[in-house]
């Protein structure tokens, strides 16, 4: 896969950047963690600048978390969990997942929602708590982009770093690059068939 996502910057520039990291917040198995490094790497390639990576990562990243919170504030929390509850396996997303993001927002409040912005497995739900509790607009969206402006640069800093002080760094960042994804690929599927079988003994109770 990492070699398909340095496909995608290549072909696509800036705009693969910002495609990757709003499917990133659909699909955990694509994670921020591998696609922003690259996005560094390919800017010291002279593919595109690095502020045009940090800018494009930024904004894929803060539509994904929008678009989690407008639709956990349109929803409710009750609709969107049972929602969670049929199909949210297929998110790697579950009712205790919704519970603990709601405790850290109902604890810590809007800083919350900046902080788990760079916490890995946080950064994308916790948007949800914001939109049951209708966390004005203003202040969700200013905390928010702050987080993931830092978390984007910081990942895509790693790769431009690395590609300015490493002749041939492709080989080496994909081999990193693969054992990230191939970790959370296998992560999905024990939780898919994990909160599968789960549903289906409830069923069955």
């Amino acid at each position: 896969m990492d070699q398909w996502i340095e496909r995608v910057l290549e072909q696509f520039g800036a705009v693969g950047v910002a495609a990757l990291m709003l499917l990133e917040n659909v699909f955990p198995p694509i994670p921020s963690e591998v696609v922003m490094p690259w996005a560094g790497y390919a800017a010291t390639q002279g593919f595109f600048s690095f502020p045009a990576a940090v800018l494009a990562g930024s904004i894929g990243s803060f539509a994904g978390a929008f678009g989690w919170y407008w639709l956990a504030r349109k929803v409710g929390k009750t609709r969107l969990a049972s929602w969670v509850d049929r199909y949210g396996a297929w998110l790697t997303l579950s009712r205790g997942d919704l519970d603990a993001v709601e405790r850290w927002f109902d604890r810590w409040g809007t800083v919350a929602v900046f902080v788990c912005r760079l916490i890995p497995g946080l950064r994308t739900f916790i948007s949800v708590p914001a939109g049951f509790s209708k966390m004005p607009m203003g202040p969700f969206c200013i905390f928010t982009l702050l987080g993931t402006v830092l978390w984007t640069a910081m990942l895509a800093g790693i790769g431009a770093w690395l590609g300015r002080n490493h002749e041939d760094l492709a080989g080496p960042l994909g081999w990193i690059s693969t054992s990230v994804i191939i970790a959370m690929f296998v992560w999905w599927c024990i939780r898919l068939v994990r909160q599968t079988r789960q549903r289906t003994q409830q069923n069955v109770h």
